[in-house]
């Protein structure tokens, strides 16, 4: 059933007396109802808005005794009243479109556009607050206890539209890394990619099947609605890249998000009318099987994917993601043959397949063992060797890494963090890295009494030893009890040491990486802060091709939260920086985000600040960006107009 539509009125007088009414009292108050329990029947939401939509569902159901109230006393409704209620029907309405979005709609949207998800919650509280502010309690018969929760909940939702930022500054730095780092993956990217992953819920065969459908739905509604602004093509873009991306971790083999519901073999191009039956189809590859084979778990797949799953460490059902008690392969004949016969009956040639090259995986497996036992041995030559295929065979799948953790690889290796050879020291250190994307190993390796060592390395080692270390300071610090650890030996100054050095710009951006993950946690701020992280990433910032400026803006947005950083951070010079990034024609959109935000909580804290940057002539720019800027930069910049005002 559609909202009420609300009768025209004056802008200054919403409760002006001229109007029209749709439909009778009895039916307006009904179907208020009927929103707020169709609202309030979405039970699960995406994980990035389960905190916003609770407060919603909290909201709605202090509304229903209101509703119950008038439904039951029944009484004649003024038009003020009216007029209100219909306002509320709106706002209940614009609230339940949001709510099912979050729980159906895509979970990489979701994450991407948070922002602009926050501001759809901001607008139905505003929708809300006008409707309930000023609402006639006494002629609508309503109780004092009812008028009391509801006028309770009016303030609450007056406080809620002032609240600052409650973006997730963690998953905004982990999507930032992904999205620019497509040209060349490590091992370091793929644990983050596991880690958003992980917190966006995209692990198991049916949630990326689900999001599948999800993206196809946003990308038609969009392709309906005329969205071919180059800014939501560019959105299009990152969503299908980062779900091609979370599919390939999982080990599911499907990447056709622009095209139909499943990705056909080019035998079966000719005929795309045809209903192939879901039983026929493999559950990676959503390709008609020409080998399906049965696996303990009783699901059927087809025998070159569920390998290649089971080659990559995999030890669980892809569709039911139970565990396998063993990893033998039946032949499901009876539904070979029933395929056949399909393809026979409707003249479809099946794909043959050339044969998979034989893996040397069961090779590596044996040499493992006696590669741990190498690293300890007292011969140099013989742990150079040995730790040099251990960084190779580490980095190849996650088997390997868990047969060289089960083996005593981690011991070994940090054994091995101190030997003066550099080289060895290197591929240590990068062996630890890439055993480093397991959670468990995090944990292993960090109580092993590795952290310290690694520091050591980040000081004195080769540049390549340099730079993983730092990435590899950062994959351990994805666990809160490492950031701890990290910042209180001493790991922050090399960082910062290696962030400002000559070195290579992958160095840096790992650097950078790192103290993003580290001043997340509020005791490493001030301790970045005393390792001068502030002149640091001015020179980052000035060093235009390094192309680093989001990154250093970011870091500064989580130092200007803590009174002491702000103190350093906060002075004229650095706002004219903000300002001149802000009015600069060649800055990128996201510069302009980063840097408004950063502007917004130094201006927030110190009003003298602001007014120094609104000297500059801000007023346009700020107006620019609210109406053509990016969705967090348009929020961004309405709130410092609005904090221009007040000044």
């Amino acid at each position: 059933m559609p909202p009420p539509t609300l009768p025209p009125s004056s802008p200054d007088d919403p409760a002006e007396p001229s109007m029209g009414r749709e439909m009778d009292d009895e039916d307006l108050v009904e179907e208020l109802l009927v929103t707020v329990n169709s609202a309030r029947a979405f039970a699960e939401f995406r994980r990035t808005q389960r905190k916003e939509c609770a407060n919603l569902l909290r909201w709605l159901q202090l509304v229903l005794p209101l509703l119950e109230e008038l439904r039951d006393a029944a009484p004649r409704l003024t038009d003020d009243a009216y007029r209100r209620l219909a306002l509320l029907g709106r706002a209940l309405a614009a609230a339940r479109r949001l709510l099912r979005s979050c729980h159906d709609g895509s979970k990489i949207y979701l994450a991407l556009e948070s922002e602009t998800v926050l501001a759809k919650f901001r607008d139905v509280y505003e929708k809300m607050h006008s409707a309930l502010d000023g609402m006639p309690y006494a002629e609508l018969a309503i109780s004092d206890e009812v008028k009391e929760q509801v006028e309770l909940m009016n303030a609450q939702l007056t406080r809620c539209k002032k609240r600052t930022d409650t973006q997730d500054m963690e998953l905004s730095m982990d999507l930032m890394v992904i999205l620019q780092n497509k040209e060349e993956e490590r091992n370091a990217d793929r644990a983050i990619l596991e880690r958003l992953a992980k917190k966006l819920e995209l692990q198991t065969l049916a949630e990326l099947r689900a999001e599948t459908m999800a993206i196809k739905k946003l990308i038609n509604d969009r392709n309906n609605n005329g969205g071919g602004q180059h800014a939501v093509a560019d959105s299009t873009r990152q969503m299908v890249d980062l779900l091609n991306r979370f599919k390939e971790i999982a080990g599911v083999d499907e990447k056709d998000v622009l095209g139909g519901d499943v990705s056909m073999p080019k035998s079966l191009d000719k005929c795309p009318s045809l209903m192939i039956p879901n039983d026929f189809l493999c559950p990676i590859t959503l390709e008609i099987m020409t080998d399906p084979v049965i696996v303990a778990s009783g699901q059927t797949y087809e025998r070159r994917s569920i390998q290649k799953w089971l080659d990559s460490g995999e030890r669980t059902c892809p569709k039911s993601r139970q565990p396998l008690a063993h990893l033998s392969l039946a032949p499901n004949y009876a539904l070979k043959n029933l395929i056949l016969q399909w393809c026979d009956k409707h003249m479809v040639e099946l794909q043959k397949r050339e044969p998979e090259p034989a893996a040397e995986t069961e090779e590596h497996k044996e040499d493992i063992p006696s590669l741990v036992e190498g690293m300890s041995s007292i011969h140099p030559d013989v742990q150079r060797k040995a730790v040099k295929k251990i960084r190779r065979l580490s980095k190849e799948c996650p088997e390997n890494r868990t047969l060289i953790a089960d083996n005593g690889g981690i011991p070994a290796l940090i054994g091995l963090l101190a030997c003066p050879d550099k080289k060895v020291q290197e591929n240590t250190v990068t062996s630890l890295l890439n055993l480093s994307i397991d959670d468990k190993n995090k944990v292993l390796i960090a109580r092993g009494g590795a952290i310290p060592l690694v520091i050591e390395i980040l000081r004195n080692g080769t540049p390549e030893a340099q730079e993983n270390s730092a990435a590899t300071l950062f994959s351990l610090s994805m666990l809160d009890e490492n950031k701890a650890a990290i910042g209180s030996l001493g790991g922050l100054a090399p960082l910062v040491e290696l962030l400002r050095s000559s070195g290579t710009a992958r160095g840096k951006k790992d650097a950078a990486t790192a103290i993003f993950n580290l001043v997340l946690s509020p005791q490493n701020k001030a301790r970045a802060t005393q390792a001068g992280i502030v002149p640091a990433l001015l020179k980052v910032m000035d060093d235009k091709g390094l192309g680093m400026v989001d990154e250093a803006l970011s870091i500064f947005l989580l130092l200007s939260s803590h009174a002491t950083c702000r103190a350093e951070i906060g002075t004229t010079a650095f706002v004219e920086k903000l300002v001149r990034l802000i009015k600069d024609g060649n800055s990128t959109p996201k510069n302009k985000e980063c840097a408004l935000s950063v502007l917004l909580e130094l201006g927030t804290n110190n009003r003298a600040l602001l007014v120094h940057g609104l000297r500059f002539g801000l007023h346009e720019d700020l107006s620019k960006i609210a109406k053509n800027g990016t969705s967090r930069a348009q929020r961004k910049a309405n709130l410092l107009i609005q904090l221009a005002r007040k000044l």
